[in-house]
C-alpha cells in the first residue's frame, strides 16, 4: 500500500474494473510538466525518485485493544466464512466517502469480508484507486506487479497548472515590513504534494530565490518549522526529517518509524535516492551507524523494499505457515530468533499482515500486538507493533501517534508537526484520522491540537486537519 493506505498515488483503474467516483480517495489530474521544471529524477531499479479509552502517555493500550470489547464475543472465536485479511465490506460502518473501519483491536484480526486477498471496494471508500496522472508506472518489483508510489513520491514532481497567483500571493505575503500569516496558512495548508512542489519550483525561478528559506526567515518558531515542512513537500521532508533524526547524539527512533515503517517498495525507492541525491550518502550507511545491531538488522529488512507488493495473492497455507514461524520466533525451547520474526513482518503487504493477525487470534487466543508487546522492548517493540497497526488499521495508527505527540507533560512538537503534515498531504486519509481520533479517544483532534499549540502555529495545524 502507499503510506495513505491506497493502492498508490496515480494508478491507473484495475482492468476491467469501471473508473471510481470522484470522492474518497481521489486526487485531482495533472498534466505532464513541461521539460522546464527540474524537481524529476529519472529511473532507477524498481522505481524512480504511509469509554474513554485513552492509552497512557508514549504507551499504546494493554493487550492491543481501544476501549472496546472484543468483537463478536469471545477471543478466539470460529473465523468467519467470508475470509482474512481484506478490508471492511460494503454495510460495515460509516456510510460510503468515510473511513469505513471502526477501531477494533490494534494487531487484532481485522473485520470480515469477501475472500483471501480481496481487492478494496471501489465504492467511494477510503482507498480507492486515486486520479490519474501522465507518466509511466514503475518498473515490475518484488512479488508481482508492482504497488504505485504515493502522491509526491512518483517520477511528477511538478505539474503544468496555473500557480502564478498563488507564488505571487506568497511572495506578496513576505515582502515588506510584516509577516501576512494568514495568508501563508491559507494559500500552503490545503494544497496536494503536486501543487506544492509546482508552487515551490515557480516562486524560485521567478523571484530567484528560495520559498524555503523565505519562510523560515519570515516566520519563526514552530509555525516556521510546519511551513518549511509543508513547502517542501513530502519526499523531501522525509529525507531532511531522515537526516535530522539521526544527526548529533542520540537517534530519533519514532521519525525513523513513523516515515519508513509500512511503506510500499515504490515509495521507500524514492526516499533512499532522494536521500542519496540530497545529502551524498546512502540512507543505509547513516541507519548503520545509529542504530543498535538488533534494529539496525530490521531496518536493512526494510529499506531494501522487498516487500511483497499489493498484488501478490492472500493464500491460506502462506499464512498459516507465517504464524507458525512467526510463534516459533517468539520464543520456545530454542529461544528467540528476532531476525526470522522481523523477517516475517517485514517483507508481507497489508492484506497478508492482516491476515496473519487474525489467524494468530484464532490460532492461540491472543492478539498479535499483545505477544509482540511481552516478546520485545524498546525500539524494536515499537517498531514491530507499528508494522501490524499500520497495516490493519492506518488511520487508527497515525491517530495513536498524533495523540502520543500530545500526551503527557509538555508537547512533542517536532513529532506534532510532521505527523500532522504527513497525514494532511491526503485530505481523505486526514479526515479518516480524524475520525479515527474520535473514535479511540472520544474527543475532537481539532481542538485537542487547539488545546496544545498556540497562535499561528496552532492556527497552521488547525487548518492541515480541518477538511
Amino acid at each position: 500500500m502507499s503510506y495513505y493506505n491506497q493502492p498508490g498515488g496515480y494508478q491507473q483503474p484495475y482492468p476491467g474494473q469501471a473508473p471510481p467516483p470522484q470522492g474518497y480517495g481521489q486526487q485531482p489530474q495533472y498534466q505532464q510538466q513541461p521539460p522546464m521544471y527540474n524537481q524529476q529524477y529519472p529511473p532507477q531499479g524498481g522505481y524512480p525518485p504511509q469509554g474513554y479509552g485513552a492509552p497512557p502517555p508514549n504507551q499504546y493500550p494493554p493487550q492491543g485493544q481501544y476501549g472496546a470489547p472484543p468483537p463478536q464475543g469471545q477471543y478466539g472465536a470460529p473465523p468467519p466464512p467470508q475470509g482474512y485479511g481484506a478490508p471492511p465490506p460494503q454495510g460495515h460502518g460509516p456510510p460510503p466517502g468515510q473511513y469505513g473501519a471502526p477501531p477494533g483491536q490494534y494487531g487484532g484480526p481485522p473485520p470480515p469480508q469477501g475472500q483471501w486477498g480481496a481487492p478494496p471496494p471501489q465504492q467511494g471508500q477510503f482507498g480507492a484507486p486515486p486520479g490519474q496522472y501522465s507518466v509511466q508506472p514503475p518498473q515490475a518489483g518484488f512479488g508481482g506487479p508492482p504497488t504505485q508510489p504515493s502522491l509526491g513520491y512518483g517520477p511528477q514532481q511538478t505539474a503544468n497548472i496555473n500557480v502564478l497567483n498563488d507564488v505571487e500571493a506568497i511572495r506578496k505575503a513576505m515582502k515588506g515590513f510584516g509577516t501576512d500569516e494568514k495568508a501563508l496558512i491559507a494559500i500552503l495548508s490545503k494544497k496536494d504534494p503536486i501543487q506544492i512542489n509546482t508552487i515551490r519550483t515557480q516562486y524560485d525561478q521567478r523571484f530567484m530565490r528560495s520559498m524555503v528559506v523565505d519562510l523560515e526567515k519570515e516566520t519563526s518558531g514552530w509555525f516556521a518549522r510546519g511551513l518549511a515542512e509543508i513547502s517542501r513537500g513530502p519526499l523531501v521532508s522525509d529525507c531532511y526529517n531522515l537526516m535530522n533524526a539521526m544527526k548529533g547524539l542520540g537517534t530519533k527512533e519514532s521519525i525513523l518509524d513513523d516515515i519508513l515503517i509500512g511503506r510500499s517498495n515504490a515509495d521507500l525507492n524514492a526516499i533512499k535516492q532522494k536521500y542519496q541525491e540530497l545529502f551524498k550518502r546512502s540512507l543505509q550507511s547513516d541507519l548503520k551507524g545509529d542504530l543498535s545491531a538488533g534494529t539496525e538488522q530490521m531496518y536493512d529488512m526494510i529499506i531494501a523494499a522487498r516487500r511483497n507488493e499489493d498484488s501478490h495473492p492472500v493464500t491460506p497455507q502462506e499464512i498459516e505457515q507465517a504464524v507458525t514461524d512467526l510463534q516459533a520466533g517468539m520464543g520456545g525451547f530454542v529461544g528467540k530468533n528476532v531476525p526470522q520474526v522481523c523477517q516475517i513482518l517485514t517483507s508481507k503487504n497489508d492484506a497478508q499482515l492482516r491476515a496473519i493477525a487474525q489467524s494468530y487470534q484464532q490460532r492461540f487466543h491472543k492478539s498479535l500486538d499483545g505477544i509482540l508487546k511481552s516478546s520485545f522492548s524498546g525500539h524494536m517493540q515499537d517498531a514491530l507493533r507499528l508494522m501490524v497497526h499500520r497495516a490493519t488499521n492506518r488511520a487508527e495508527a497515525e491517530a495513536v501517534r498524533l495523540e502520543e505527540s500530545m500526551a503527557g507533560l509538555g508537547t512533542k512538537d517536532e513529532l506534532l508537526v510532521q505527523r500532522v503534515v504527513r497525514c494532511h498531504w491526503d485530505r481523505n486519509f486526514m479526515g479518516a484520522v480524524s475520525q479515527a481520533y474520535k473514535q479511540v479517544y472520544k474527543k475532537d483532534l481539532v481542538k485537542r491540537i487547539e488545546g496544545e499549540t498556540r497562535g499561528d502555529y496552532e492556527r497552521l495545524l488547525v487548518a492541515c486537519v480541518r477538511p
